[in-house]
């Protein structure tokens, strides 16, 4: 199960907080998948088999704050193991368009990390973390993460979601996710 994080809604559309759902719908494309709204479990939720597996390919709608709530539902639900989701989502302590892959650690003051801690108990799963940088001298963090990137940023942001459908893929051909790390890392 592949989860991005984000915030529904257009208000919300191409934010720096929505940069997980951008990469979702990226990965969607690229493997022909639509979503469907399910309300039962508050996400929209499209799938594919690849490679002789079925891909869930996830946008939680409650909320940043509350993606643990879809996320745990989902898993139960399918049946899904801890070690077969990968989460992916904006950090703002990494320079706009990093790409960083880790196997498993704390929220790191991510309120979407924290909540699907919380939910699923278990700080260990797959990540893919999308630098949006940090905020301008004098702006707040949550004018800057529901903020729109600048034309340049945008720009570095479209590559990495470029390299993020590439990892997935490659990650998805190899099952794995050490492997991906290294290769895509940076």
């Amino acid at each position: 199960m592949i989860v991005g994080l984000g915030n529904p809604g257009s208000k919300y559309d191409n934010t720096k907080h929505n940069v997980g759902f951008m990469a979702v719908d990226q990965l969607a494309k690229n493997f022909d998948v639509s979503f469907t709204e399910d309300k039962n479990f508050k996400a929209l939720i499209g799938w594919a088999f690849i490679n002789q597996e079925k891909v869930y390919f996830v946008k939680p709608t409650t909320f940043m704050n509350n993606s643990g709530i879809a996320v745990r539902a989902l898993l139960t639900y399918y049946n899904i193991a801890i070690s077969d989701l990968i989460v992916i989502y904006d950090d703002l302590d990494m320079e706009v368009g990093k790409l960083r892959f880790r196997q498993k650690g704390s929220a790191g003051g991510h309120n979407g990390i924290k909540s699907i801690i919380a939910n699923i108990g278990s700080q260990e799963f797959d990540r893919v973390k999308i630098g949006i940088g940090r905020p301008h001298s004098g702006m707040t963090v949550i004018n800057h993460v529901l903020g729109k990137f600048e034309k340049e940023d945008g720009i570095r942001i479209a590559l990495t979601l470029e390299k993020v459908v590439m990892a997935v893929n490659f990650y998805l051909q190899e099952g794995n996710f050490e492997l991906t790390m290294q290769k895509f890392n940076g």
